[in-house]
């Protein structure tokens, strides 16, 4: 993949990943990264520059776009705002002689270590704390909505998936994302109220969004809600 760049008939101008491929047209992507595109093997140097010309404004557009919707990516420093239960919460990274586990008090998560400065540490342990909250919350919870739906509370693991927020296999074991406790507690309710839904019907039919409805009749907003929200949960 080749990095070039576009100048518009205004002077302006748009870098670019290019990726030669076997195919007829021109493709145009905008990823994290910026403007990709893919284009025939055999093409012309003016003619992908003419193409990239005719579809500038829509370049532009969705570059413009991706920038106002970009999410800033975790500090983890003294003072870096976190979510949890959709709450704002801060961290606070306290310089100790022994690492101290981390203690969550008046919506404010202190971790003591010899290493403040030591992002990738403070990462981790951050993470760590998420995901023991995670099990301990999303537990109850599942418990609380099996009985709802007057079955047995399945098994349960957490997920590091970067596309899913659950699933449920055929074996009825039900598997959350630990992300989704920064979310609201409507959400996490809805997910989970999916994911048991797969216990009445492994699918996604008709019948199934009636189990999902029964559970949680406000499903369709929460599902929106939760897209929204997803690219703030994923800065963890």
């Amino acid at each position: 993949m080749a990095n070039k760049v576009l100048t518009l008939q205004n002077g302006e101008t748009i870098p670019y990943f290019l990726e030669h491929r076997a195919r007829r047209t021109v493709g145009l992507k905008i990823t994290e990264n910026g403007l990709v595109v893919h284009a025939p093997k055999r093409i012309f140097a003016f003619q992908l520059n003419q193409i990239l010309q005719d579809k500038s404004g829509w370049i532009l557009s969705k570059l413009q776009h991706r920038a106002a919707n970009q999410i800033e990516k975790m500090a983890w420093v003294d003072g870096e705002h976190l979510l949890y239960l959709g709450q704002d919460i801060q961290l606070r990274v306290l310089e100790n002689s022994r690492n101290k586990a981390p203690n969550f008090d008046a919506n404010v998560l202190t971790l003591s270590t010899p290493e403040p400065n030591n992002h990738g540490l403070i990462s981790r342990k951050v993470i760590q704390w998420y995901k023991k909250q995670a099990g301990l919350d999303f537990s109850r919870r599942l418990e609380v909505l099996a009985a709802k739906l007057g079955v047995n509370a399945p098994p349960l693991s957490l997920s590091n998936a970067k596309s899913r927020w659950g699933s449920c296999n055929s074996r009825g074991e039900v598997r959350l994302n630990w992300r989704l406790l920064q979310a609201p507690p409507h959400i996490i309710n809805y997910v989970i109220c999916h994911e048991l839904a797969h216990l009445k019907e492994m699918n996604h039919s008709a019948k199934f969004w009636a189990v999902v409805e029964q559970l949680f009749p406000t499903y369709k907003i929460a599902e929106k809600e939760l897209k929204s929200l997803s690219p703030h949960l994923h800065r963890l």
